[in-house]
């Protein structure tokens, strides 16, 4: 692939993940509430979810999701409802190691599930696979494996790189505060941060 189409891809995708949105919006979310480990299967569910809108839209699959708009709408309800109900764990938890301990417990399945059904019914993602990827790549010529593999690692490398970077600047500000009142409103900072994201992919959606 032309390296002035990858530079173009790179720089719309750096700005789709940079500007805050649902995705941001979670990872800082999880990160304030439960540092940075808490934070990274959220961003892998991301990750995973916006892969597969890419594959999509390279296979030329990218019109069919209209088709399946139903699913899509339960896809981010069900998303939706458990950011809300991930918000209302935050907003209630105790200070304090308790706090840790619940968020801990949780699992790295379920919130990397709450990552990937985010990215899913993500109305953001949809619009930039759907309508703004053609713009860059022209999907009605034949594109190599080499072209595909450049833009998964172009994919992989800048959303680790900013949603993890999201992540630790979260999990830095939450170090900063230590006492039982100041982790008690962060709590409560990540879990309006995360309602509202998931009112965002309702609404907007």
């Amino acid at each position: 692939m032309e390296l002035g189409t990858l530079f173009a891809f790179t720089v719309a995708y750096a700005i789709a993940v940079l500007v805050p949105g649902p995705g941001v919006s979670a990872v800082v979310a999880r990160a304030l509430g439960g540092g940075f480990s808490a934070a990274v299967p959220m961003v892998i569910g991301i990750l995973v979810g916006d892969l597969i809108y890419l594959a999509a839209a390279l296979l030329g699959l990218a019109a069919l999701v209209q088709l399946y708009a139903p699913i899509l709408i339960v896809i981010r309800w069900g998303g939706a409802l458990y950011l809300l109900f991930i918000a209302w764990q935050f907003w209630s938890a105790k200070p304090g190691s308790e706090q840790i301990g619940a968020l801990k417990r949780e699992g790295w399945g379920k919130t990397f599930l709450a990552g990937f059904t985010l990215t899913l019914g993500n109305p953001k993602t949809i619009v930039f696979y759907g309508s703004l990827l053609p713009t860059f790549i022209p999907l009605d010529q034949p594109l190599t494996w080499l072209g595909t593999f450049q833009l998964f690692v172009i994919v992989v490398v800048i959303l680790l790189g900013i949603a993890l970077g999201y992540a630790a600047l979260a999990a830095q500000a939450r170090d900063f505060f230590q006492s039982p009142r100041a982790i008690r409103n962060l709590n409560r900072v990540a879990a309006i941060i995360m309602a509202a994201a998931a009112v965002f992919i309702i609404v907007v959606g």
